[in-house]
């Protein structure tokens, strides 16, 4: 099966890179797919969702992504992300703690927003039903 190479950057740091067969990723226009091959392109990533990387063996990585674009050139899939957790790194009780709080706290300020999406992408990147 055919293979891209995909790069994973938050502001920060390098978060991952490496081959895949399929990235998946919500962008404030709608969900996108992209495979090998596919055209170029470059969207803003809707924040509070979780972006996926399907590896060459089928291995997903859930990515919680927290501002950015998703850039795809002829040679490669970029996640330019202000910030970025792969879902190993997630603390999964943590986040749903942070999220339930944000919750009851309603939009109320534009901090609660930020933390009820931030929770939410790293909850979604786990696998964790919202």
């Amino acid at each position: 099966m055919a293979e891209m190479q995909v790069n994973l950057v938050a502001v920060e740091r390098e978060v991952w890179s490496g081959p895949a067969r399929m990235v998946v990723a919500r962008t404030v226009d709608g969900d996108i797919g992209v495979m090998p091959g596919h055209a170029p392109v470059l969207a803003q990533l809707r924040e509070g969702f979780a972006a996926r990387i399907i590896e060459p063996d089928g291995n997903v990585l859930g990515v919680a992504v927290h501002g950015g674009f998703l850039s795809v050139t002829k040679d490669a899939v970029t996640l330019l992300a202000e910030e970025a957790q792969l879902s190993d790194e997630i603390d999964v009780t943590h986040a749903r703690a942070a999220y339930e709080a944000a919750r009851a706290r309603g939009g109320e300020t534009a901090e609660t927003e930020r933390e009820l999406r931030r929770a939410q992408a790293q909850l979604l990147a786990t696998g964790e039903s919202i």
